[in-house]
């Protein structure tokens, strides 16, 4: 099954058709999608209508860097503010990466977005993509405020979604430009990387999204495409019952293995439960590849579609968010 990109701010008639598709099950929102919370609201409706109440609407509303929607919502700092905060005063930390979480996921869900891939447990240890993403670079310290963001989605109705597992952050490389070798042996990743997703896994997380990173000591394949750590590791030492989502199809780390049809064969065989196809020129293919598509099971795309939405207005309105706002806006 599939969650696609759109392209622009409005659907095309292409995208609409592609929306009918069965095998699509969401869509993914960027930068590109958005002008204002009107627009985007209105997108949200209209993609609603087409598909209903149990279609997926995602986006990376993570903060810092990664805040696709701005105009119109509260600026969230970088997590490795909140991981900062954590050396002076551990206690104050975790509850700002609560209320950060809660912040994100009660505006999102107000205008209609089901999910946003959070939160990240990745190790600040200098990845170019990862950066100020990462709360931290001790398994300890993240795996802490890791728990306290995800208890904040789930306060404001919303599922939390680990990654990218098995952990991006030990390696140099950006995955969207390149591909990514962690020389690692598995012993050293289950002692470090791999805490943070085992303690959210613990906590009920009901998502995981995997790396585009290979591991050669464990698995030559990346990590999205790897039975080893998807049905071995993830599902079977840690017991993951959730849903296990691809990173892009389109990132330039998952090129190895070939055209999009290919990598999506790929995922499937390797356990990926649902697949990203994020930019706009590739869905078409992918949608051939996927073609009579086993359905997701009911019950893990009802946990992902989270609690109920608030209202905007009653959410604006509530002192507890400006609270919230202050506080994260007098971070040091």
């Amino acid at each position: 099954m599939l969650i696609i990109g759109l392209s622009g701010l409005e659907l095309t008639a292409a995208e609409r058709g592609q929306l009918a598709a069965p095998q699509v099950i969401g869509v993914i929102l960027f930068k590109r999608n958005f002008v204002s919370r009107a627009q985007v609201t209105a997108l949200i409706d209209e993609i609603r209508k087409l598909r209903g109440e149990s279609f997926l609407v995602s986006v990376d509303q993570e903060g810092g860097v990664v805040q696709r929607f701005r105009d119109g919502f509260v600026e969230l700092p970088a997590l490795a503010r909140i991981g900062a905060l954590y050396d002076t005063d551990p206690q104050h930390a975790l509850a700002r990466a609560e209320e950060h979480a809660w912040l994100m996921a009660s505006e999102m869900r107000a205008i209609g977005v089901d999910l946003s891939f959070a939160p990240v447990l990745d190790l600040a240890r200098g990845n170019r993509a990862i950066g100020s993403r990462a709360f931290d670079a001790r398994p300890d310290v993240v795996s802490e405020l890791g728990l306290a963001y995800a208890r904040g989605m789930r306060l404001a109705g919303m599922a939390a979604t680990l990654k990218h597992f098995p952990g991006h952050g030990s390696v140099l490389e950006d995955t969207h430009f390149d591909r990514a070798v962690d020389a690692r042996s598995l012993a050293a990743i289950r002692a470090e990387d791999l805490l943070p997703f085992a303690d959210g896994i613990i906590a009920g997380a009901e998502g995981v999204m995997m790396a585009h990173v290979a591991y050669p000591q464990v698995d030559a394949k990346p990590a999205g495409y790897s039975r080893v750590w998807i049905a071995d590791i993830l599902r079977g030492e840690l017991g993951f019952k959730g849903v296990v989502f691809s990173d892009d199809i389109s990132m330039a780390a998952g090129a190895d293995e070939g055209s999009i049809a290919a990598r999506i064969e790929a995922h499937y065989a390797a356990g990926c439960d649902l697949i990203l196809a994020c930019r706009p020129e590739v869905v078409d293919e992918a949608l051939a590849a996927t073609n009579g598509a086993a359905p997701l099971d009911p019950e893990r795309l009802a946990r992902l579609l989270g609690g109920v939405a608030q209202d905007w207005d009653e959410m604006v309105d509530n002192p507890q968010r400006q609270r919230f706002v202050d506080n994260l806006r007098n971070l040091p």
